[in-house]
């Protein structure tokens, strides 16, 4: 069966093809009765158009580009949730890329990505090296780096200091009483925001004359699985410990499931810190402190920026940094 065109759509509603055009791109010149008169149409014959041809005319596609790390912690997903509703309705379209937390790997896909024209880019973490740091400058092309404000952004910024959230979790576990600290991370030498919670959280300890008394830390990717096994690692070398502190919740998950193996109390005897505030922490049968970060409001705040940075109206958002503040909980 053979494709609706514009000019069949165009009869339909009464208008002419250029009208059409315009109503199915969004233009602003386009009443509200007429744009929804040519959808109704469009949806009645079928209509699928060409973005390839219209981003030949106008160098760029309804596309936006998304970035991200990994896609098995649930917090990138929650953010790309955010992102697909605050583009809904649009005519904007988001796509995404998984990096590894590698940042070759980030590059190329970032590369690849450009050379579809999209109508803005969206990227994790601001510790991009200069390679990509360059492209981006030179992307023509709103770019948002999402999820951390510690450090210099390209363009727009949307996020939370991971510095400050490391460092507000050690100030409250402080103010609770706890005073024997041990860490378990995982890949922090490619999960930079992790590592920046880390440094965070020590400099509050030093501030005070402590630090971490014992650390379990390893290449491997964070999961539940990987936290418990850690934590009965940590926990077979040493006992003399009030407070463990982690990577994230999901490694932290893992830590209440390997102290509830082994009969240690949650948090009476050693209180269990993560950071995100994920859903299956607060399943646990024991209490666990985190920093809830908001990973959907993050997501939509940078679709609001977007959309409003490539109107080409010439009227950029009068802020580039949107800054976001994690909550915790658990703690006593």
């Amino acid at each position: 069966m053979r494709k609706s065109t514009l000019e069949e759509i165009a009869a339909a509603a009464g208008v002419s093809k250029m009208t059409v055009s315009r109503a199915l791109r969004g233009a602003a010149d386009v009443s509200k009765e007429t744009r929804e008169k040519v959808l109704q149409e469009a949806e009645r014959l079928s209509y699928v158009g060409n973005r390839l041809a219209l981003s030949l005319s106008s160098q760029r596609t309804n596309l936006v580009a998304v970035v991200v790390p990994s896609m098995s912690n649930i917090v990138f997903p929650e953010m790309l949730e955010g992102i697909s509703a605050g583009l809904q309705g649009s005519g904007m379209q988001a796509v995404f890329g998984i990096s590894d937390y590698d940042m070759a790997k980030e590059r190329e896909i970032i590369r690849d990505m450009l050379s579809w024209r999209p109508a803005a880019i969206v990227v994790t973490g601001l510790d991009q090296p200069a390679e990509t740091v360059r492209m981006l400058q030179h992307a023509d092309i709103p770019v948002i780096q999402l999820m951390d404000l510690d450090g210099t952004p390209v363009d727009f910024n949307v996020g939370l200091s991971h510095g400050k959230a490391g460092q507000e979790m050690a100030a409250a576990l402080l103010s609770a009483g706890r005073r024997r600290f041990g860490y378990i991370g995982s890949a922090l030498d490619r999960d930079l925001r992790a590592g920046k919670r880390k440094a965070g959280f020590e400099k509050v300890l030093r501030e005070s004359g402590l630090s971490f008394a014992h650390e379990r830390i390893d290449s491997a990717y964070s999961s539940i699985a990987h936290g418990k096994q850690l934590t009965l690692s940590l926990l077979a070398a040493t006992r003399d410990l009030d407070c463990i502190y982690y990577s994230s919740d999901d490694m932290a998950t893992g830590g209440a499931f390997a102290c509830l193996e082994l009969g240690v109390s949650c948090p009476r005897e050693i209180l269990i810190a993560g950071f995100n505030g994920l859903e299956v922490a607060r399943a646990l049968p024991v209490r666990i402190a985190t920093s809830i970060s908001p990973r959907r409001q993050m997501g939509e705040a940078a679709a609001a920026l977007l959309l409003s940075a490539s109107r080409g109206d010439g009227n950029l958002p009068s802020e580039k940094i949107i800054a976001f503040h994690p909550v915790i909980t658990g703690v006593d």
